[in-house]
């Protein structure tokens, strides 16, 4: 059995072998401990973690396929019978081409998911970039799997003449056109933005935070449409390809269009008043808005809706059609406006003098003064109320910065206050039981000493 295998196997056959295949562990023991900690030390001085997820996902693939090429070298030098040779030969070609697979996949594989982990979280306005790269995802497992059934019948000999017939005639066409609209598709949510914002124009007291804000909100609807124009172009052309008649479904398209528009005109008003709001730069992602009844920031605005989400934590979904007035607390500047109440027997001047100087001192603060654009100041005796005299404080903030302020402000005439003894009221009423208040008592209007 060993001569039928081996045939005149000799000592010099099996030491060359034996160094051929200890020369490819050699190798596969530097890649894994020298190439990849150097690889990770360079990886660690970059800001981002693409070098150290590629070398994660392909070491291992590469130090098996480079002990595998020893064990495949090491075979074809030992004197092997014909068919074991044979078999042998197509079995390890089999493994090295399903591994070479394997790791360009791995590869893409790490690339997009760091893109998914690091990068779209930071670009919310990269439309449908997230949805794409799962759907590459998919597609890159199949075209995977396709490859690694060919080559294994290739390397087995068994003729794949129609699969490949149809690959070589029409597939690689589709894969282009595939791959051709995925880089298009995140080239527009990649590019279009950056754009936007560059060539929007600064108006009058406009700051780079409002830009960029307003190049947000136009690049979500920009990059939606142009990436869904993107893959409506897609299909036709894959129709196309696979001989498929598209001026039927185009007509029929056109006859559903027609049928849906006047059965769906409360979603032609929201898109019509989606497309105003945002050309008219009403509101934008981040401000906080109250539209429809309902006060929230405004986390996704596109042509149809516009998504709130209110202090409880709760996300309304407002159709854009159902607006009629949009109040936009944080457009610009925002305003601090509050009231404050002291007790009737306190010296208003006094009170204002103190209101003034915490305002100040607050606008002065390190802390506070980034976001304050004019010190809270009192405006005006505003009430003469049941229980205390209102007194109304105003100032301008940055944007959305009013509240946090104006918590900072409470907080510190609170403390004034009870410094200088200045009463902040609360309401009270006096009872009186039974006939303790009766008209012959001193309190009473028509009590002794009281009468005429």
């Amino acid at each position: 059995m060993f001569e039928e295998l081996f045939g005149e196997l000799t000592l010099r056959h099996i030491l060359v072998s034996l160094l051929i295949f200890a020369a490819f562990i050699g190798l596969a023991w530097l890649f894994r401990n020298l190439v990849v900690r150097f690889a990770h030390k360079l990886g660690s001085k970059t800001s981002t973690g693409l070098d150290d997820a590629i070398v994660s996902a392909v070491s291992k693939p590469i130090v098996a396929i480079l002990v595998l090429g020893g064990v495949y070298l090491a075979g074809l030098y030992l004197p092997l019978e014909l068919t074991p040779r044979e078999f042998f030969i197509k079995g390890m070609s089999t493994v090295l081409s399903l591994l070479g697979i394997y790791v360009v996949v791995v590869l893409l594989n790490a690339v997009t998911n760091w893109y998914l982990r690091e990068v779209l979280p930071n670009r919310k306005e990269a439309g449908m970039n997230r949805g794409i790269l799962q759907v590459f995802r998919f597609g890159l497992m199949v075209v995977a799997i396709l490859a690694a059934v060919l080559v294994s019948l290739e390397v087995w000999g068994i003729s794949p003449a129609a699969a490949t017939g149809l690959i070589f005639e029409h597939g690689w066409r589709i894969a282009l056109i595939i791959i051709l609209s995925l880089i298009v598709i995140v080239v527009v949510g990649e590019t279009v933005p950056p754009v936007v914002v560059s060539t929007l124009t600064r108006r009058t007291g406009e700051t780079d935070a409002e830009i960029r804000k307003r190049g947000a909100t136009l690049s979500r609807v920009l990059v939606g449409t142009g990436q869904v124009a993107v893959l409506l172009i897609t299909v036709f052309m894959l129709l196309s390809e696979l001989k498929i008649n598209i001026a039927p479904i185009l007509a029929g398209v056109g006859v559903a269009g027609i049928a849906i528009g006047f059965g769906a005109q409360s979603l032609v008003k929201d898109i019509v008043a989606g497309l105003f709001i945002i050309l008219e730069n009403q509101y934008r992602v981040g401000d906080v808005v109250r539209i429809a009844d309902v006060a929230g920031l405004v986390e996704d605005i596109n042509l149809r809706r516009t998504v709130l989400r209110d202090l409880d934590g709760i996300v309304h979904v407002v159709p854009n059609g159902e607006i009629r007035v949009a109040s936009n607390f944080t457009k610009e500047w925002s305003r601090v406006n509050l009231n404050i109440s002291v007790a009737y027997g306190e010296d208003l001047d006094r009170v204002i003098s103190v209101i003034n100087r915490v305002g100040t001192e607050l606008a002065e603060d390190p802390q506070w003064a980034p976001d304050i654009l004019k010190p809270p100041q009192a405006l005006r005796v505003d009430n003469l109320g049941d229980s205390g005299i209102e007194v109304k404080i105003l100032g301008d903030t940055k944007p959305i910065r009013q509240w946090d302020v104006m918590g900072e402000l409470r907080r510190r005439l609170k403390k004034a206050f009870d410094e200088e003894g200045i009463e902040i009221p609360w309401p009270h009423t006096k009872v009186y039981f039974g006939n303790s208040l009766s008209w012959d008592s001193p309190g009473s209007p028509m009590g002794r000493g009281n009468r005429p």
